[in-house]
């Protein structure tokens, strides 16, 4: 019971690791879903995807989808990566709308040159720093998924990262938290780009005050950000509207679609 508080990277190659069992108790876990959510939402933020087209993300470590979910749900297209066949299965089965890869991301990106838009990862790339094998070396393993992701959190990955060709750093959020803080590695292709402030940094005079708006408005089916609730009429529709333009099998709209189910007794 003594190593069950330690980090999963910390307990076993993530192939090993994240087996069947593991992998269909990660997905199902709703506090890891809110923050797989939470995160995946501010990583797409942080790349300042252009807003009057889609783009294609690569999502390394993708797992069972969950972060390949929001990107769905914004509007994207993604192609994601992962070393567990477990959680590609799961992935499969959830019918998540991007593409999936089994693939090893210390031995590079495998990707043709200028593919992507843009790229997240979702608490996935420290475990590049563990020698699993014999022949694993951490800093070459990084190098080569950053001088192969540079063509298509925090010393080590961040070295390898500038060395590589990125510019960029680290960007904090709410930094005086112990539960909400997160940590984002930004990091920029040629020009060297202005490096997004962390939510929560501002204090004093220009205090930033992330609390409850009130409002008389109602709004039933969509979010601060515009977007239909999940879940609901509307998200349902959207989503199966995605589905058809990207050429897959979808059922009919009809007056039920969408509706919530009376319980059973």
């Amino acid at each position: 019971m003594a190593g069950s508080g330690r980090r999963p990277e910390h307990r076993g190659p993530p192939e090993l690791f994240y087996d069947e069992a593991e992998a269909r108790k990660y997905t199902q876990n709703s506090r890891v879903v809110e923050i797989q959510s939470q995160m995946s939402e501010r990583a797409v933020e942080l790349l300042g995807l252009p807003q009057d087209r889609p783009c294609l993300l690569l999502d390394v470590g993708c797992g069972s989808g969950l972060s390949g979910d929001y990107i769905s749900e914004e509007g994207h297209y993604w192609i994601g990566m992962d070393i567990s066949p477990a959680m590609l299965d799961v992935a499969v089965e959830r019918e998540v709308e991007g593409d999936l890869l089994l693939a090893d991301v210390g031995d590079g990106i495998p990707f043709r040159p200028g593919m992507f838009d843009g790229c997240i990862s979702i608490s996935a790339v420290q475990w590049l720093c563990n020698a699993d094998k014999k022949s694993h070396s951490p800093p070459k393993r990084l190098y080569r998924f950053f001088s192969t992701l540079y063509t298509a959190l925090l010393e080590l990955i961040t070295a390898q990262a500038m060395r590589a060709g990125f510019t960029g750093g680290m960007v904090v959020d709410y930094p005086n938290s112990t539960k909400a803080k997160k940590f984002f590695l930004c990091l920029f292709v040629g020009a060297s780009g202005i490096l997004p402030k962390g939510l929560g940094t501002e204090c004093a005079d220009g205090e930033e005050m992330h609390q409850a708006k009130f409002t008389n408005e109602r709004t039933r089916f969509r979010n601060a950000k515009g977007k239909s609730v999940k879940k609901s009429r509307d998200w349902i529709l959207e989503k199966k509207e995605r589905r058809r333009r990207q050429g897959k099998e979808v059922r009919a709209d009809t007056k039920y679609t969408g509706r919530k189910r009376r319980p059973r007794f």
